[in-house]
């Protein structure tokens, strides 16, 4: 967390929607060499700070590249969707939630169209609901 944290810090505002820990834990083993590797050198005169920082830059590279194969597949989704739908969930991407009622607003649409939509969107995964009837809530997976 520390880590995402520090990336977030320095500009890298994609580290929320592609999992640096994920990557970590898919290489344990790798991770854990390269942190003996460094550790095993700190209190020399000369810290040989490598092993850690390729293991961090291979990670980082893989979850850039993980990040892409996600974008990719969301094109390829994000082409399918009526405007209705890329309307709900461009605002929900940009507000983090969103509610039928805002969707009225933002859309003009009529309600029972709009819950056409939002269904749509959860059973393809896109969407997550949280709450029923007037409190329902929605916001991306």
């Amino acid at each position: 967390m520390l880590t995402t944290l520090l990336l977030l810090q320095a500009g890298y505002v994609y580290v929320p929607y592609s999992s640096l820990e994920s990557v970590v834990e898919q290489s344990k083993e790798a991770y854990y060499l390269a942190l003996r590797q460094t550790q095993g050198t700190i209190r020399t005169n000369s810290p040989n700070w490598q092993p850690w920082l390729m293991f961090f830059l291979r990670a980082l590279a893989e979850q850039v590249r993980r990040l892409e194969k996600k974008v990719e597949r969301e094109k390829i989704v994000l082409a399918a969707m009526p405007e209705l739908q890329l309307q709900i969930v461009e605002f929900t991407r940009e507000h983090g939630r969103v509610t039928i009622g805002e969707a009225t607003k933002l859309t003009g649409a009529g309600r029972n169209t709009l819950k056409q939509h939002f269904r749509a969107l959860v059973e393809r995964g896109t969407l997550r609901q949280h709450g029923s009837g007037r409190r329902v809530w929605y916001d991306l997976r």
